[in-house]
């Protein structure tokens, strides 16, 4: 039966579209802008789509472009985002899923004091941390590496990693806990042959959130790395900053978007999940 057509519903709508267009649009334009020449750019029809699909821009951003006073583009920087990010979504979400199930169902003294004190670590800012985090990197002699970095976003991922999977594993009814216990399993055994095998979505969620976090940040990947161990968004700032001669718009455009690939890839590939995950309990309290 169709919808009735009322005021209100068509006010709805035109409201949707209208903001749908104000977030697009920035994205429409970056698009375009990447695939066009510099002579094209100098037209100035900046919503136009380009007269010729051009990819020396996206070659030059990945390849040649100049950082500085390196000029081998975004590459450098792109795998060493991926080399820290892979081991850092999967520890803290490791970490986050026994923390998690050990607060849920594994009551023990202190247990809500110790998942209070969790819960105040996640709202700590990022600058509060910096000065303590560059000394304990440094006495352990690995500031400045891929491996540092990799250490700060786990330690810190944590607190966020374990309300996610505390509050999933807490709606798990306890008498699983307990049958296991009287067949004589123990507290590894139950987590790898009943917890784990429910976690999927709740892993969806925390991976994808955890990736997209981590790929994006810029403040510890400015402060904690050294040359050779910076992430892809200090390369881009780095790139876009840079300019010799005519400022390359169309290069800067295809550098941004080479940057937000792989998150929106993640998006695309494991959103279903994501949602799946959300529905499942993973933001009740």
């Amino acid at each position: 039966m169709p919808r009735e057509v009322t005021i209100g519903r068509v006010a709805i709508y035109a409201t949707l579209i209208v903001f749908a267009l104000i977030f697009l649009t920035p994205i429409y334009v970056t698009i375009v802008t990447s695939f066009k020449s510099l002579e094209e750019l100098r037209r100035g029809d900046l919503l136009a789509l380009p007269a010729r699909f051009e990819y020396a821009a996206w070659i030059k951003a990945w390849s040649t472009a100049c950082t500085g006073v390196r000029c081998d583009g975004l590459q450098p920087f792109f795998f060493n985002s991926v080399k820290m990010v892979i081991p850092a979504v999967l520890l803290s979400s490791l970490l986050g899923s026994i923390n998690g199930y050990v607060l849920a169902q594994w009551r023990f003294p202190g247990a809500d004091i110790v998942f209070t004190g969790l819960l105040v670590g996640f709202f700590i800012p990022f600058q509060a941390i910096l000065l303590p985090a560059a000394q304990f990197l440094g006495f352990f002699g690995i500031a400045n590496t891929i491996g540092g970095l990799i250490l700060i976003h786990v330690v810190y991922g944590i607190a966020f990693t374990t309300m996610l999977f505390r509050n999933f594993y807490v709606n798990i009814p306890v008498e699983l806990v307990k049958a296991a216990r009287v067949d004589g399993a123990g507290l590894f055994m139950i987590y790898r042959r009943i917890f784990l095998p429910l976690s999927l979505p709740i892993f969806m969620v925390c991976i994808i959130w955890q990736f997209t976090q981590i790929w994006n940040d810029f403040l510890f990947g400015v402060v904690f790395s050294g040359p050779a161990a910076r992430p892809v968004t200090v390369g881009l700032n780095n790139l876009v900053n840079t300019s010799e001669g005519v400022k390359e718009f169309n290069v800067d455009m295809a550098a941004a978007l080479i940057t937000a690939l792989p998150t929106l890839l993640v998006y695309i590939l494991g959103g279903r999940y994501f949602v799946r995950g959300l529905m499942a309990g993973a933001v009740k309290g």
